[in-house]
């Protein structure tokens, strides 16, 4: 049996959301572990004034991509942008594009999406259903296609508590989902969207789980392999501990606990943090594009990625590891001594915004204002607790994921060593 590294060579790959947290680290163990690749396309957008090739000389310069330069200074060589907009149609990719990855591609990595949790619903159907319908109708053109890896998350189905390794029925047919919308005025899908969405908590969630159901409607025409990762946070061990290029979610909780800034927040001091290093997440979205392309399942197989059965860390135990850990690491210029109160209390957690966050915040603008500077910590506490207001559904709760097919692959497969996904 042909190990990771082994089957990649020699091929083209395309990956959407190579310009994001998780696809740069893709792209980057890609180069790193499999070597012989021959050319890893990604699809590209010109963002904030700056050009597509621009964007992506701007990426390759990161740290990030240290070792992959110091191994090889022509890397950047083997990466191959498309010009793409994920919200136009047919991915806004010209025809002459089209012909080239339809030409010369053999696996397809989707990560792109948006992550907003408050992201409004037409647009975040726009980008995590429709513009998966016009990949996998791209993917369908592609003559050497060998498997299709989707990247969704472990919480598309967070109103259940138990949640298996299966695409579970939609809340809504999508197709007919996307025709009422169209003809909608903003303001009416914005009053209607809670009711849509129902029990799930936000956009986010619901449009993925849409998406899933998407992706599997093409599985007699396409090897098709899901991922669903939990709350991806910094990288474990590659390329170096605790890479991280955003500070949303927990990642930006911490931060902002290192700081100073935040000292309360509300959350089930006994639920699980259910926290997956970015590495973790890309091994294994490796090894199933190995896996589903050698194998070919007759179904869609989905893979459950998350650390909560495994090696579980309760938001309780942020306190402790957290404020401890900057305490002995501490971060420039910090507001004040990191401390944290976390309670499942809304009251008390009132309590402590007041006298924690508002308080000190009102003082020091105020302190600006006399020195002639323009006040800022009220906007940015209150730009926190909205976060963390977002974060609450999540931190409030336990769910418990099924990972069978993760066990499988990790006993099964040659180049596949050990229980953190390494290869």
């Amino acid at each position: 049996m042909a190990s990771i590294t082994e089957y990649y060579a020699g091929k083209s790959v395309l990956i959407t959301g190579a310009t994001g947290f998780m696809g740069k680290v893709l792209v980057e163990k890609l180069l790193w572990s499999c070597p012989d690749v021959k050319a890893l396309y990604i699809l590209v957008r010109p963002k904030a004034g700056q050009t597509m090739e621009q964007r992506v000389s701007h990426m390759m310069k990161c740290k990030l991509f240290d070792r992959v330069r110091e191994a090889n200074p022509d890397f950047h060589k083997k990466i191959i942008p498309i010009s793409s907009e994920l919200t136009q149609p047919g991915l806004s990719i010209s025809p002459e594009d089209v012909e080239k990855l339809s030409a010369c591609i053999n696996i397809v990595f989707h990560c792109a999406a948006t992550i907003r949790f408050d992201e409004p619903l037409k647009h975040a159907l726009q980008l995590n259903v429709i513009a998966t319908q016009e990949l996998l109708s791209l993917a369908q053109r592609m003559h050497h296609l060998e498997a299709f890896i989707h990247i969704s998350t472990a919480y598309a189905n967070c109103n259940r508590k138990h949640i298996d390794e299966v695409i579970y029925p939609p809340p809504v047919e999508p197709k007919k989902l996307i025709e009422s919308l169209e003809w909608m005025d903003d303001g009416i899908v914005q009053d209607i969207t809670p009711r849509l969405i129902g029990d799930r908590p936000n956009t986010y969630t619901y449009t993925k789980a849409l998406a899933e159901y998407v992706v599997q409607q093409e599985q007699d025409k396409l090897n098709i392999g899901i991922i669903r990762p939990s709350i991806v946070g910094a990288s474990w061990q590659e390329p170096f501990p605790g890479w991280i290029d955003n500070f949303n979610g927990p990642s930006g909780v911490f931060i902002a606990a290192g700081k100073g800034i935040l000292r309360t927040m509300r959350a089930n001091n006994d639920a699980v943090a259910d926290l997956i290093p970015v590495d973790v997440v890309v091994n294994l979205t490796l090894a199933v594009g190995w896996y589903t392309a050698v194998h070919r399942p007759k179904t869609t197989l989905v893979y459950n990625c998350t650390s909560g059965g495994i090696n579980p860390f309760h938001w309780g135990e942020i306190e402790h590891h957290v404020i401890s850990s900057f305490k002995r690491n501490p971060l420039e210029q910090a507001f004040r001594r990191p401390n944290a109160n976390i309670t499942s209390n809304y009251l008390i957690n009132q309590y402590w915004i007041l006298v924690s966050h508002k308080f000190p915040a009102l003082i020091y603008d105020l302190f600006l204002r006399l020195c002639g500077q323009k006040p800022q910590m009220m906007r940015i506490f209150n730009r926190l607790h909205k976060a963390i207001g977002l974060l609450e559904y999540f931190s409030s709760q336990d769910w418990e994921w099924n990972s069978d097919n993760i066990s499988m692959l990790m006993t099964g497969s040659a180049g596949y060593k050990g229980a953190h996904y390494s290869i």
